[in-house]
Formats: structure tokens, sequence, C-alpha cells
């Protein structure tokens, strides 16, 4: 039997353009520049940026979601189509109506915060940190911070524990914002719940060390609201924080994730394929079993960035051979 190519050679062979170039520069370090139309040319790419006349978010097929996705390919940020969808987001988070279902109990607000704290990330990525409605999102979020550096939108919580899955995208939206903005008190904020989640060692229980949600220890492309260890070492790696040692726990199982096939796999995904009728239908075929090209490139991101694939003019060789 013929072994499977390396992991990092494999992802430069892929067929989505976006991917290539991401690993060029995040995972080898090379110093690259994009080429727009190739990365808009991608099959990935273009299914995203297909027009849905659909509400933003319509699970996976709004605005909301397809933005994150394409964010995260790297998509130009100049792009009209893109443009467009950040502003049919925004007017949704900001407007009137939906602010008015923003409740608070006990002096908390109960907040599905993932929905500001994902747009929030995208649209600072896309450089519109300075629009008004951007920086509501992120005021918001700091209102609506729990004193333990979370958000939570369950009515019958006590208050003592923010929710995991609220609190990663807020995390995330505000790192965005303050690396786009400079605004010192954004930062802050995204360390509070970095340090929620790095107390707890990403996944163990304070009380009773044991592991929170065994769900959590498995990748899924695309994560969308749900907290995941990979999902959460990648934005903590993006913070420079991959290398606190209370990761280091979440590092060993992110290793042990990768595959003989020296590809990282999705778990159980939450969506279900395009062409299916019915909710949580997706706009692209992510993979549902087997090598994840996303998940490989992001365990390879959060590694790199950890030190825990070698340094200086081993780096190459070492991802090559993973």
């Amino acid at each position: 039997m013929i072994a499977a190519p390396p992991a990092v050679d494999r992802l430069l062979d892929s067929p989505e353009p976006a991917i290539r170039y991401l690993v060029r520069r995040d995972v080898l370090g090379e110093d690259v520049q994009p080429d727009p139309e190739e990365i808009l040319s991608g099959p990935f790419v273009r299914a995203l940026l297909r027009d849905r006349r659909v509400h933003p978010y319509k699970k996976w097929q709004g605005a909301h979601w397809r933005l994150v996705a394409l964010v995260e390919l790297g998509v130009p940020a100049d792009e009209p189509r893109v443009a467009a969808a950040a502003d049919a987001v925004l007017d949704w988070l900001t407007g009137d109506g939906h602010r008015r279902g923003v409740k608070i109990v006990d002096g908390l607000a109960r907040r599905c915060a993932s929905q500001e704290g994902n747009a929030l990330a995208v649209c600072s990525r896309l450089g519109m940190a300075r629009d008004p409605r951007v920086a509501l999102l992120a005021r918001s979020l700091l209102e609506w911070q729990w004193p333990d550096g979370g958000w939570n939108c369950d009515l019958r919580a006590t208050g003592r524990r923010s929710s995991f899955h609220e609190s990663l995208a807020p995390m995330w939206g505000l790192h965005e914002f303050r690396a786009a903005t400079g605004e010192r008190w954004a930062g802050e904020a995204a360390r509070r719940t970095a340090e929620l989640f790095l107390e707890h060692r990403l996944f163990r229980s304070l009380r009773t060390g044991e592991v929170i949600n065994r769900d959590w220890l498995v990748s899924h492309y695309p994560p969308y609201w749900h907290y995941d260890v990979p999902q959460a070492l990648l934005i903590l790696s993006r913070m420079d924080l991959s290398r606190d040692p209370r990761a280091a726990e979440a590092l060993d199982v992110l290793i042990e994730l990768r595959q003989a096939d020296g590809f990282w796999h999705s778990g159980r995904p939450w969506w279900r394929a395009p062409g299916h009728s019915g909710s949580n239908v997706e706009v692209v075929d992510w993979g549902r079993r087997g090598p994840s090209e996303m998940v490989t490139l992001n365990a390879l991101r959060i590694l790199r960035s950890a030190g825990r694939l070698g340094d200086g003019a081993d780096q190459t060789g070492l991802l090559r051979s993973v």
C-alpha cells in the first residue's frame, strides 16, 4: 500500500485556492500575497457568495453564517457581495426589533452573544470596524459580559457561570475589534473571556476536574455557534495565548485527534448536505466523513502558534512530515 502524502503537501494540492494560500501564509510562514480573483474562483467561495434571499440568521444559509466561512477563507474585503451581506447582518443585529429582545434577569443580560460575536469578528476583518453599527456590537458585548468573563442566554441560569457556547465567538469578535481599532477595552474584555476558558483548561470542571462535555474534545467544521476545544485553541492562538501552560492539555488532545492518514477529521457535523430539504442545510459540502481540509488547516495553525511543530530552520521540514 502506498503511504498517504503528508498533510501539508495534500493541502497545497487543494482544489480551493484559498486553502492553498492560507497554508502557505499561516502554516509554512511564507511571505505571500493573495490573488483576489483566484480566491473568488474557488468552489467553496463561489457557493458561499451565491445570492440567497433568506433571513441573515437562517441556519446555515443566511449571510450571518456564510460570512464567517468567507472570512475564514480570506475572501477579499472589497468584494461587493461580501459588503452587501455584512450590511444585511448589521442592520438585523442593530435594529430595534432585535435589540428589544435582550432580556435582563437579576441584573445580567441573557443574550445569545455568539450572534454579535461572529458579526463583530467578521466586520472587523472586513475593514468595517469604524462603522457605528459595528462599534455598537462591541460596546453591547462589553455591557452584557457576565462577571466570570462570558455570556449566557439561558433565562434560568443562576448567574454564577456563563455559557461556553455563547462566549467563544464574542471573545473572537472583541479580539478582532481590538486588532482593527486599537481599543484597549475590547482586548481586555476578550482576555477576561480567555481566562474563563483557561482556568477550565478549556474542557475541565473546576469542581471535579472531570471533562465537562466529551463532544468538546472533537473538531467540528463549521462550528457555527458551538464550542469545542480545537476551535477554542484556534481563537486563543490568534490572541497569542496558545502557549499558556493551562492550554497544554488541550493541545495534547488536539495532537491525539490526528488520524493515521496525517489529517484531522471532522466529528459529527451540525449541518446537512446541500440539496436536502428542511433545516440546517449547508450551501457547501465541507465533507461529513474522512479528512477535513479546514479542520487540518486550523490544527496546523494552532500547533505552529503553540510551538508544537518545531522552530526556526526545522519548521518547514517538520511541517511537511505531518
